[in-house]
């Protein structure tokens, strides 16, 4: 199957710039690869040559190789489990250190990370069971300290480390505040770790322990090599912190700036904050396409606190702009055509305003009516990320249409079930309530949930997702759909693999629709994300259906949203939805509709607010964003990224 990335439109012509100057903002050494998937295949080939040059018999040890797990490593296991299965490593003569594990914990539990280890590597690749040393979580309070020793002794020097990052920087169980000298310990879990680890816990943090097993931060350094990686947009802000800022605890990756043989791969979106992108005219020469310029002028507004129209010869060379200008100055001329540029992304009609000049408006005014597709991972990521342009479409007169990818039935709460079956009582359609419940406290903690109850939460969501489109006109009988894709009902948090399965109903939806508009979401937090998923199965749809001769998709432009916390760069945005205040009250009620989100939903994250709440803060931050520059003051703004 292919996978997504977003395309390149201009920037730092690198490979024309020297190693020493591309890493220049560098602390620790730090690639930028498309995607996890290429990534993943590079640190392989890294791994493959410390392994297979590696002489047992001669050092008269086996190599020591450390490992960690969460969701950054699954890709690179399954590329070395491809690459074994092709003969070309071994791991006969290697020793594995899996550098953390919850506590307390069984070493057979759903959720322990030996498990985990062992189901997605281990099991998988020839590696002696003796030469597998992975903390254990049900080591006795009694003993644990002696354990903790012995460990440490063991794991240090290891060969080569090769870790994920967590989103704040956290290295195995090294939270904020872990000390550089830090050794193999038990460390209590602080509360906000404690809720992203829930996620493995069924949404629990009842069930979640309060404390866990890791190597210490400088028994991880006295590894003699060590490769980072971190994936996705949600660890953005954390790479650049740990890439670029001073070492400090709060980011205890940051530790590894004092490593002396340390790579870090990072894929573009975790990679978007680091100066070579942000700035990438600091750097070295550029690539000026038109979008670039823009980000370029955006970022100098933001830099000297004015507005486009406002910029100085002089704001452009005191802060490395100088190309830009000797390539299309003079400045006040970049100024006009980047103000210009800017304002043409700005459009009241997302469907094309009808029987208008549409040379400058980011959508062709013809056909209209527009059949609009707009998929939707979740039952409820339509209208939050792009609520206010959804009511916009409908209210203009297309025949918009919104397909939900999954059930979402995970992410609905035990109580809210209990709620709706105490309902359906009171209303006298049966007392299911007992049956219920005694289904409930059969579930086992990290285990697939039953599949009845899965039935239910999944027909919550639907009725939560109709009625939001009903409320602002849309019918719910013929324009609503929901495609349960089948990689997304294993029952628990972890998905399977996307197939041709998931592809062919989506493809069924779209040769049905013959849509002159699709909307997806754009985010690409996690390589194996419920978002990231959804959004290359629909683009590998297409891209069938286009080899298939469907001569719709050759006219069907496809535009992608981003979800509840991040939002495209004003470099990138195709187009801009103003939202006057009564349409983002109106998007405000449909959000509403989704009750089972709201308050007690299993997987917050960090942000306590609604979604609601999240939503127009960042679409009233856009609006800012826009005011700042130089154009007209709206109350809020979606925007989205043209894909074709």
């Amino acid at each position: 199957m292919k996978h997504f990335s977003l395309p390149k439109d201009g920037g730092l012509k690198a490979d024309s710039i020297a190693p020493d100057i591309l890493h220049s903002f560098d602390r620790i050494y730090t690639e930028i690869r498309p995607d996890a998937y290429v990534a993943s295949k590079e640190i392989a080939d890294m791994i493959l040559t410390e392994v297979n040059g590696f002489d047992a018999a001669r050092e008269g040890r086996p190599f020591k190789l450390g490992l960690s797990t969460g969701s950054s490593p699954i890709t690179l296991y399954e590329e070395l489990c491809a690459r074994f299965k092709a003969g070309e490593v071994s791991f006969k003569d290697v020793e594995i250190i899996s550098i953390d594990e919850y506590y307390p914990i069984a070493p057979n539990a759903h959720q322990s990370r030996n498990r985990k280890i062992h189901e997605v590597f281990l099991n998988n690749v020839d590696v002696r069971p003796e030469n597998v040393h992975i903390p254990d979580g049900s080591v006795s309070k009694e003993d644990l300290h002696a354990y903790c020793k012995e460990f440490d002794a063991l794991a240090r020097n290891m060969d080569l480390l090769v870790m994920g990052v967590g989103d704040k920087g956290q290295i195995g169980f090294n939270e904020a505040g872990s000390s550089e000298t830090s050794r193999t310990r038990t460390v209590t879990l602080p509360y906000n770790s404690r809720k992203r680890q829930a996620r493995n816990f069924n949404g629990n943090i009842a069930d979640t322990p309060k404390a866990a097993i890791t190597l210490g931060v400088a028994t991880m350094k006295s590894a003699k090599k060590v490769i980072l990686m971190a994936w996705g947009e949600d660890k953005a802000e954390s790479v650049q912190q740990i890439v670029e800022q001073e070492c400090t605890s709060e980011y205890p990756a940051s530790y590894f700036q004092h490593h002396d043989k340390i790579r870090f791969f990072v894929d573009e979106p975790a990679g978007e904050l680091l100066t070579r992108n942000v700035a990438p005219w600091l750097i070295g020469p550029c690539e000026w396409t038109p979008k670039f310029r823009r980000k370029a002028v955006v970022w100098l507004c933001a830099r000297v606190g004015k507005p486009i129209l406002k910029l100085t010869e002089k704001d452009y060379l005191q802060n490395s702009l100088d190309e830009l200008l000797d390539k299309f100055g003079p400045y006040d001329k970049i100024n006009i055509d980047i103000f210009n540029d800017l304002q043409h992304t700005i459009t009241g009609w997302p469907g094309g305003k009808p029987g208008c000049n549409d040379a400058t408006r980011p959508v062709s005014s013809e056909p209209y009516p527009k059949t609009v597709l707009i998929f939707s991972p979740h039952p409820d990521d339509d209208v939050i990320s792009m609520g206010g342009t959804f009511i916009r479409l409908a209210h203009q007169g297309h025949d918009v249409h919104v397909a939900y990818e999954t059930s979402g039935d995970v992410a609905v709460h035990d109580d809210v079930v209990i709620q709706h079956m105490d309902a359906a009582y009171q209303l006298g359609f049966g007392n299911r309530i007992e049956e219920i419940k005694a289904l409930i406290a059969s579930k086992r903690p990290g285990a697939p949930e039953p599949k009845e109850l899965l039935a239910i939460k999944a027909a919550i969501r639907r009725s939560e997702a109709r009625g939001a489109d009903r409320s602002f006109g849309l019918n719910d009988e013929t324009n609503v759909h929901f495609l349960n894709l089948p990689f997304y009902e294993s029952g628990g948090i972890s998905k399977m693999p996307r197939t041709q399965v998931d592809v062919d109903i989506i493809k069924d939806l779209m040769k049905r629709l013959a849509p002159d508009q699709i909307y997806m979401a754009g985010d690409l937090a996690d390589p194996h994300g419920t978002h990231r998923v959804c959004t290359e199965a629909a683009l590998e749809a297409l891209e069938q259906l286009r080899e298939e001769g469907e001569s719709w998709v050759k006219t069907c432009t496809v535009w992608l949203y981003r979800g509840a916390w991040m939002e495209w760069d004003l470099g990138s945005v195709d187009m801009a939805v103003p939202l006057s205040p009564d349409e983002v009250v109106e998007k405000r009620h449909a959000i509403y509709h989704h009750l089972s989100q709201k308050d007690i939903v299993p997987f917050p994250g960090d942000d306590p607010r609604e979604f609601w709440q999240r939503a127009e803060e960042r679409t009233q931050n856009t609006a800012k964003l826009y005011n700042d520059v130089g154009m007209a003051e709206y109350q809020a703004i979606e925007v989205f990224l043209k894909l074709y």
